[in-house]
């Protein structure tokens, strides 16, 4: 599975505070410890509250690539701030993400073909977080449409049926399961699924550990190729792990954990 490490954002207090203040080695500790654990491709977010989103959008991302090298994913609802990072980005990024809304598509799809980025597509549009399967995947066909039509592949293409708090919208767990099951047959071949795992969790007052796990381990028995969560939480990685040897996506061994690690 791809994992999209999500704790470089300006949301986390920690993260906030070093944009601000220009703390380059808390932002590029956080991004070696995330590689270190196993993810492919980081999450970069400058947060609602940053002042000058272009500014600390580009030093983020400059930061961050003089100590890895692998994929950023772009997180913003601004094109021009997406686009910002585009131009200092090495090598192909993430764009995250468009809705379904004409507009928004027409924005980041065309961002997506000029910096050659791959992009996550939401199942919403202006009316907001659908409440069934059948309207997310309505959304997402049109999404990967769109894409067609920009002339990107379904292998750039993730889509997302947006999971959502257990505590507030319990019902919405198995729409979302199903919604990334049906989202395989959207095209040939099928473009990549994502979720953002933290929100399924968000708000709860206990377990939130355990419930990201299980909900992991059944995403990805329901088809689910990729995930934006955080790679330190060693219990979830370590389940992450477990269900792709279950579902034979690895070859077993005695030591199959730190096997994978080391791979």
């Amino acid at each position: 599975m791809i994992i999209i490490g999500e704790l470089i954002n300006g949301m986390y207090k920690d993260v906030g505070r070093a944009i601000a203040n220009r703390e380059i080695d808390v932002i590029q500790h956080l991004a070696q410890d995330q590689v270190k654990a196993g993810a492919s491709i980081l999450d970069v977010s400058v947060g609602p509250y940053s002042r000058n989103h272009k500014d600390d959008i580009k030093w983020l991302v400059e930061s961050i690539q003089k100590v890895v090298d692998i994929p950023l994913a772009i997180d913003s609802t601004m094109a021009d701030v997406i686009e910002e990072a585009l131009k200092v980005v090495k090598g192909r990024a993430v764009i995250n993400s468009t809705s379904a809304d004409e507009d928004k598509m027409a924005s980041m799809f065309s961002l997506a073909k000029k910096y050659n980025a791959r992009i996550i597509g939401l199942a919403m549009d202006k009316t907001g977080i659908p409440n069934s399967k059948d309207k997310r995947l309505e959304l997402a066909a049109k999404i990967a449409a769109k894409a067609v039509e920009y002339g990107i592949a379904a292998g750039d293409l993730y889509l997302d049926p947006i999971a959502m708090p257990v505590n507030v919208a319990q019902a919405q767990a198995p729409e979302v399961l199903e919604s990334i099951r049906e989202f395989r047959i959207i095209c040939t071949p099928p473009a990549n699924t994502i979720i953002g795992l933290s929100n399924v969790s968000q708000g709860t007052k206990a377990c939130r550990g355990l419930i990201n796990r299980t909900f992991l381990a059944m995403a990805l028995a329901s088809g689910l190729t990729s995930a934006i969560l955080d790679p330190l939480d060693r219990d979830l990685m370590d389940s992450m792990i477990t269900a792709e040897l279950l579902m034979n996506k690895q070859i077993y061994c005695d030591s199959f954990l730190e096997a994978y690690r080391k791979r």
